[in-house]
């Protein structure tokens, strides 16, 4: 019969080469939140700046509206 002090060292060893295997992957995982988490934040920045770009021509194509509208007469002011 197998000594129990050895069947039970077996099984730390199978338990510590998993959790071994787990923290190996979870800093995988790690690394790749970090990544997803960059690139999320540079394409909200992005987006941002084209949102400003965007609404500052708006405004200025409303106001060059406006002053035809107002050359034309068309305003009813």
């Amino acid at each position: 019969m197998t000594d129990p002090d050895n069947l039970i060292l077996v099984y730390l060893r199978r338990m510590d080469t998993r959790i071994e295997r787990l923290a190996e992957d979870m800093r995988e995982v790690k690394l790749r939140m970090t990544s997803l988490e960059v690139s999320l934040a540079n394409f909200a920045s992005t987006e941002a700046s084209h949102y400003g770009i965007v609404s500052e021509r708006l405004d200025r194509m409303e106001a060059r509206l406006d002053r035809v509208e107002q050359r034309l007469e068309l305003q009813s002011a």
